[in-house]
């Protein structure tokens, strides 16, 4: 009874931030600080959105959320402080809150949806603070840049 109070209480101290996780399962580990979901997962927070097969949630001695670590067939939208948009896919997201950052890892398509910007690679750090990404390929891969011109800007 007391594992399933204190998984509700994690999920309480998540909702009370304004947001929400659904999936298939969920359990948690108290005294890891970590409480898993898996199947279908879908987080909200304003207007971020993530979807996975899997998330796991780390929680500090408060059973605040330090870290997210989302696996298998991630997708994503994100909203920066600025209110850019990006939307992607990647093999495997860690969200950091306390820094705002997300990282991405392996086959990394990372799209700005305003700016018509895309970034694809194998590693993607996308600081939503300051509006900022970085970059790096695989070892045989390059990090390719695509931006959408007009034709009048060619000119």
């Amino acid at each position: 009874m007391k594992f399933l109070l204190s998984s509700l209480l994690v999920v309480s101290s998540l909702i009370s931030q304004e947001l929400k996780i659904t999936a298939n399962s969920f359990h948690a580990d108290e005294k890891k600080g970590i409480s898993i979901f898996e199947g279908k997962v879908k987080i909200v927070r304003e207007k971020d959105k993530l979807n996975a097969d899997k998330v796991i949630v780390y929680t500090n001695a408060k059973n605040e959320p330090i870290k997210y670590v989302a696996q298998g067939n991630t997708s994503f939208t994100i909203v920066t402080k600025n209110e850019a948009v990006y939307t992607g896919k990647a093999g495997k997201v860690i969200y950091q809150p306390n820094e705002k950052e997300y990282h991405f890892f392996t086959d990394v398509h990372l799209k700005q949806i305003d700016e018509k910007k895309e970034i694809i690679g194998n590693e993607v750090v996308l600081k939503t603070v300051e509006g900022k990404a970085y970059a790096k390929g695989a070892k045989s891969e390059p990090v390719i840049m695509i931006f959408n011109m007009s034709e009048d800007e060619g000119k």
